[in-house]
């Protein structure tokens, strides 16, 4: 190997790290942004629904296991804090971290029941809490269907029959799949990226149905 070669990759690694990390800080920064967001809507409720549209919650495989959480991070708090209170330099940081992390579980929910989908006049919005919002326009939507999927650590995106395929999973499943008539761009962690289809959990796909008949034939 070239000692020029040499020296390109080791600048190519050098610049690489910090925009790693710079991406990584922007992604944290941006949830944590959507969870207080999503605390504040939850105490006044307001919902994030466009107006003249339908919410459909999607919460319900996953609210159970959240509820426990919130509740052992509770109770989690006051013990550790008996634990740790004769050493104050060891109590105050684990006090403010425990507090931090069931206030984090509190908005994660809260993104959940204050972000629901949403059937309106202008398309489909469909979404995963504070982090993924697609809006879908009806002149983009080919077809809704009642579609179940079931997998196990499976990306976001991967391509399909139907194309580039977004899945919304909620408990490593989804039961509706939105085939597009034509690509949309949305934002996905840091990145644009464009899609064909959305796979997206509804607790009442019925009614989800039903609503979007309401729209397109």
């Amino acid at each position: 190997m070239s000692a020029s070669a040499s020296t390109t990759r080791v600048d190519a690694a050098s610049t690489s790290a910090p925009q790693r990390a710079r991406r990584i800080a922007r992604i944290a920064l941006r949830a944590e942004i959507g969870i207080w967001q999503s605390l504040g809507r939850w105490v006044f409720r307001r919902p994030r629904v466009p107006a003249g549209a339908t919410g459909f919650a999607y919460h319900s495989p996953v609210l159970t296991i959240l509820m426990i959480f919130i509740v052992l991070s509770a109770i989690e708090i006051p013990i550790i804090d008996l634990i740790v209170h004769p050493w104050p330099w060891v109590r105050i940081p684990l006090l403010i971290l425990g507090i931090w992390g069931l206030t984090w579980m509190i908005g994660l929910a809260a993104s959940y029941l204050t972000r629901p989908h949403a059937v309106g006049p202008a398309g489909i919005r469909a979404r995963l809490g504070a982090d993924i919002d697609v809006d879908l326009p009806w002149d983009a939507v080919a077809s809704v269907e009642r579609s179940r999927d079931v997998a196990e650590k499976a990306p976001k995106m991967r391509d399909e029959a139907h194309g580039r395929t977004l899945s919304l999973r909620m408990a490593n499943e989804t039961n509706i799949l939105v085939v597009l008539e034509t690509p949309v761009r949305t934002r996905l962690s840091d990145e644009i990226v464009e899609i064909d289809a959305v796979r997206l959990w509804a607790d009442d796909v019925d009614g989800f149905l039903d609503a979007v008949r309401t729209h397109i034939p």
